[in-house]
């Protein structure tokens, strides 16, 4: 065990001298004794919470991380966030709050670790936006740190059948069209979500999950386990351990967190045909540690990484399954054989990525897990698209979808918010052949960029999802199959493209080349947006989502909220 010299420790300033006697003495009241106050304090954060099941287990399991930081010799804090949880949140106003919780999570962790000056963190968190709120914090603080996902539900039976919460919002489409009764409605939401857990399949969940151990913060399989499993504790405790290692051998967030291990997350979300939001989260871990990892360049990535994982929505398995094949390691060993991944990316281990997978023993199962060279399809599942209608870029995810349904050229239905869409797809009042165009849904404009799940579902319910393509300045959840374009930058409040649409024009996507671009010269749209009445008044006048909407940025570069680790003059561990 290691003995800890707390002289370059930031908790120093709350534990050692006689100057901080009235400090201790708060400690001491909390029943810590002389030992454990002179002993490196580690914040042990969570995002529990009783909103949903993807956060109910993860106080359990700060438990376990708490016990093994005392066995290296640490003294574990344990402190809660916020989450925010989309599930819950997805198909109303609920859903503006969403990406805003992003940051919320790694401004109150970082305010949280400064204010009490915590020598290193253990991040445990379950939901979409707590994954990467946790990891932004994490390098924005750069501090020694473990993540540690909760793991995911468990999928639920009917009829026969594994199912996910995918398939209650489908059937709410299904239920609409009258073609699935009330009764069979309640049968299904009864046994969709059977444990604790966040959504079974490749949503944003699991995709950032994934993101965790490739990108180093995790430790390897750490993310899969379904959260019901006893297993989890036992990770829970080697992240505990892990932790208090990273302290002994000072390698910190931005030490693990690089432009090439960026890389390598961005590979793991392609070939696992992981949710478009990765494309959101990735340049905004990046930008914490003053990193350029935008959109383009994660789109980059994706076009030359084939797609060799099977699973929801695109495919057939959830979460549960990849990891009973083997996990990420797995994933990621089949990468390096096709000379995919950066080998020499430290990890939460203390060892490199490649002497990580030097220790895998298992292979593809051709199931789960294809082979590298025999992949489900030659690129990834989530493509970049640019074009006269998204001058920054979209995204657009295609995983399960053949090549002749990656291209489409339809006249425009335009709806000013997701609202007046979702009401129309109810009527049925839009047309087979159509692009449906949402806009005014960006992270400044909506504000919050909405998920358009119960929009996206209700079409595949009715049977039209691969009939229309849709396209937003918001976003799409993980859980969105069909032809969904979202992240269309420059956003509508922002002056964009997308704007100046009007009914009947003409607009072509083709996700094989990655164009998307309507009909119309550069003198028409340049001729509308003299004409354009200016972004929609918003009535969030005041409160977090105002002052949201007045910082974010652009979409392409994360939608963040402040300058980022290029222009710090400090960084938290080093000059507290």
């Amino acid at each position: 065990m290691t003995k800890f010299d707390k002289a370059k420790l930031p908790s120093r300033y709350v534990t050692e001298g006689p100057a901080r006697a009235p400090h201790r003495s708060y400690l001491y009241a909390m029943g810590l004794s002389e030992e454990e106050i002179h002993q490196p304090l580690v914040g042990v954060a969570t995002c529990w919470n009783e909103a949903a099941p993807c956060n109910i287990a993860l106080n359990r399991q700060a438990q376990s991380v708490k016990m093994g930081v005392k066995q290296a010799l640490g003294t574990p804090r344990e402190f809660t966030t916020i989450t925010v949880t989309d599930g819950i949140a997805m198909g109303h106003e609920g859903m503006r709050s969403s990406l805003a919780s992003r940051e919320a999570i790694a401004d109150t962790v970082e305010l949280t670790m400064r204010g009490h000056a915590y020598d290193a963190i253990v991040g445990l968190a379950g939901c979409d936006k707590s994954l990467p709120g946790m990891m932004m914090a994490m390098v924005r603080l750069n501090t020694p740190s473990v993540f540690i996902y909760g793991g995911s539900i468990l999928p639920g039976r009917y009829e026969g059948r594994d199912v996910t919460v995918q398939d209650v919002f489908e059937a709410v489409g299904q239920h609409q069209a009258g073609n699935l009764s009330s009764c069979e409605l309640e049968k299904l939401e009864a046994v969709a979500c059977p444990s604790a857990g966040a959504c079974g399949g490749q949503f944003t969940a699991n995709t950032m999950a994934c993101v965790s151990e490739a990108i180093g913060l995790a430790l390897p399989n750490s993310s899969g386990a379904p959260a019901p499993y006893e297993s989890r504790d036992q990770y829970g405790e080697a992240s505990g351990r892990a932790v208090m290692n990273l302290i002994a051998q000072n390698i910190r967030a931005r030490d693990i967190v690089t432009l090439k291990s960026l890389e390598n997350a961005a590979r793991v979300v392609a070939c696992t045909g992981g949710s478009t939001n990765a494309g959101l989260h990735l340049p905004a871990i990046a930008h914490e540690a003053g990193l350029e990892f935008f959109l383009d360049d994660v789109c980059e990535i994706f076009k030359d990484t084939p797609y060799f994982v099977d699973l929801k929505p695109g495919g057939a398995y959830v979460a549960k399954d990849l990891y009973e094949a083997g996990g990420v390691p797995v994933v990621m060993k089949e990468l390096r054989k096709a000379g995919l991944i950066h080998e020499d990316c430290i990890t939460a281990t203390g060892r490199t990525m490649g002497e990580e997978l030097d220790l895998v023993e298992r292979e593809a199962d051709g199931k789960v897990i294809y082979p590298v060279e025999t992949p489900i399809t030659k690129t990834g599942g989530v493509v970049g698209l640019k074009g006269n209608l998204a001058p920054a870029g979209a995204i657009v995810k295609v995983a399960g979808m053949s090549e002749e349904q990656q291209v489409f050229t339809g006249p425009a239905r335009v709806f000013e918010c997701e609202e007046d869409a979702f009401a129309a797809v109810q009527e049925r009042a839009y047309k087979e052949g159509e692009v449906l165009v949402i806009r005014n849904e960006g992270p400044a404009g909506g504000p919050g960029m909405r998920e358009m799940l119960a929009t996206t579902a209700a079409l595949s319910g009715q049977g039209m999802g691969k009939k229309v393509a849709l396209i937003t300045d918001g976003r799409f959840s993980g859980a969105t199959r069909g032809f969904c374009v979202g992240h269309v930058g420059p956003e509508a409040a922002h002056g964009g493209p997308i704007a100046m649409l009007n009914n009947g024009d003409m607009i072509t996507i083709n996700a094989l080349t990655g164009e998307i671009s309507v009909d119309l010269s550069d003198e028409d749209l340049a001729e509308r947006k003299k004409a354009w009445a200016g972004p929609r008044e918003t009535i969030y006048a005041s409160g977090a989502l105002w002052k949201y909407a007045q910082l974010v940025g652009e979409t392409y570069k994360g939608a963040v909220t402040h300058p980022g680790g290029q222009a710090e003059r400090h960084t938290y561990f080093d000059d507290i």
